[in-house]
């Protein structure tokens, strides 16, 4: 179970701060079930409420310093994705990020990183469909990262990658 204050990392919303634990009086909402309340660190105009039952398969602590660190030290042994067929990159990427894996996120931002390079050698830009799952990975990686570090988030690109990308 996660407290009151404790910051979480929530499935597709990035790192989240646990604002209350509560039922909700809502109609058509069981009035006996629990809820936990989370406020985005970075939209502060959001809330989510993610059910204390089930609340294992969309939210988890976020990482601690040493762990953080310790990811961050593996940054470059961690492989790009395998992605057979060009029709399934939105689908795997989306599966990235929803997984709420640190690792996965790191695996798709070098994978981006890189077919963004590969395509501006080649004279073409970057798609859509990367310049969109870049900007939602790094901002779930950075900000978790960030919280983690105790570092301003618009620096952790530069802490993880060295600036490289």
């Amino acid at each position: 179970m996660f407290s009151i204050g404790e910051y979480v990392a929530c499935g597709n919303k990035g790192v989240c701060k646990v604002d209350q634990i509560t039922t909700l009086d809502i109609s058509g909402v069981d009035k006996d079930e629990e809820y936990y309340i989370l406020k985005p660190v970075y939209s502060a105009a959001s809330t989510v409420y993610v059910p204390v039952a089930v609340a294992n398969e969309s939210i988890r602590s976020i990482l601690t310093a040493e762990e953080a660190k310790a990811i961050i030290s593996k940054v470059s042994e961690i492989k790009c994705l395998e992605i057979p067929n060009e029709k399934l990159v939105e689908t795997e990427y989306k599966g990235c990020v929803r997984s709420n894996d640190i690792k996965l996120l790191v695996s798709l931002l070098k994978t981006i990183y890189e077919r963004r390079r590969k395509r501006i050698e080649a004279g073409r830009k970057e798609t859509a469909v990367d310049a969109k799952y870049y900007r939602i990975a790094a901002d779930f990686l950075f900000g978790e990262l960030a919280i983690s570090l105790n570092v301003p988030k618009n620096e952790v690109e530069k802490i993880v990658f060295g600036g490289a990308n």
